[in-house]
């Protein structure tokens, strides 16, 4: 059996060098043949350095690319994939927050059949708030979207080729993969491993970065949000028809009473706040329809150790829809 691990990175010139001597201990004590897949994605730092490396002396095991630019989380996943040959790819990050002798447990369950094998971290050791916060998120969120996410689950997994085919085969721009992976299926299994602190470095995921995660997986599975307006809409007419014939009513009984300022006030800022709001949910499927029509390439590519000729195939298959 050959394994793949694919490891996207941005600005990890402080432990990649440690997670790779980490992942290699751990698969070295697995029966399995293995080559570590890294995608540099736009790093500012001495990533890329690191990884030149890495591939210098582990020229049989390692593979990496390097995007002109940073792309993005979701654009490293995809030319992880892309870049992965194995039987089962495992995705995980770089700052050894997801444990690598967990892949043990990971190809156990997957040699009992299971082609999607998701390691969920328990939220020990986070704050309250935060906990709280992500919770109240996904049971809103599961509400809507066509696809079930899991709290604690991100994109620390085993997948199948058959699964790895299956994303590829999928040719959307904007791509949201906690939703991709439930999208597609499969048999899938799941198990929880204890929350582990980042070995070094600086988190990606400040508060404005994780308030637009959570927009793109409450838009990318669903078109409920626009069938709200409709609804929305409807309420407003009743509720000012309701009003207007209170209104009548009143000035049929005592008289028309000038006063009234405040309401009016009140009713337009309020209205033209929910239009705002409106609009801007209509525009967010409008940019997106925008970027698909576009079909720009999900990343480019600076530098890489993979044969030009072999990525660009892959690549242009995967945009044409074909499994890769």
């Amino acid at each position: 059996m050959r394994l793949s691990v694919v490891v996207p990175c941005y600005n990890e010139e402080a432990v990649v060098e440690l997670f790779d001597t980490a992942i290699r201990a751990s698969l070295d004590a697995l029966p399995v043949e293995y080559e570590l897949c890294y995608v540099d994605d736009g790093s500012a730092d001495g990533t890329l350095e690191r990884l030149r490396k890495i591939a210098a002396e582990h020229p049989d095991t390692t593979r990496y690319v390097s995007f002109s630019r940073n792309f993005g989380k979701e654009a490293g996943m995809l030319a992880g994939l892309r870049e992965a040959t194995g039987d089962a790819v495992v995705l995980m990050d770089a700052d050894l927050q997801h444990p690598p002798e967990l892949i043990e447990r990971m190809l156990e369950l997957y040699d009992r059949g299971h082609d999607q094998v998701i390691a969920r971290r328990t939220r020990e050791g986070d704050r309250p708030v935060r906990t709280a916060v992500s919770r109240l998120y996904y049971r809103m969120v599961n509400r809507w979207v066509d696809v079930e996410l899991q709290d604690g689950v991100g994109d620390f997994r085993l997948l199948s080729r058959a699964a790895v085919d299956a994303l590829l085969s999928l040719p959307e721009y904007n791509r949201f993969s906690k939703g991709l992976f439930s999208w597609i299926g499969f048999d899938t299994v799941t198990f929880d491993y204890q929350n582990v602190a980042r070995e070094a470095g600086e988190t990606k995921w400040h508060f404005g970065a994780l308030l637009n995660y959570g927009m793109d997986g409450l838009i990318s599975f669903n078109n409920r949000p626009l069938r709200i307006a409709i609804y929305l809409g409807l309420a407003l007419v009743g509720v000012a028809a309701l009003y207007a014939a209170w209104i009548t009513g009143v000035a049929l009984v005592d008289g028309v009473d000038s006063p009234g300022y405040v309401t009016l006030i009140v009713a337009i800022v309020g209205l033209g706040g929910l239009q705002m709001v409106m609009l801007g949910l209509i525009g967010e499927y409008i940019g997106r329809i925008y970027y698909e029509t576009k079909r720009r390439p999900h990343f480019l590519v600076k530098e890489t150790n993979v044969p030009r000729a072999a990525f660009r195939a892959e690549g242009h298959r995967a945009r044409a829809g074909e499994p890769v």
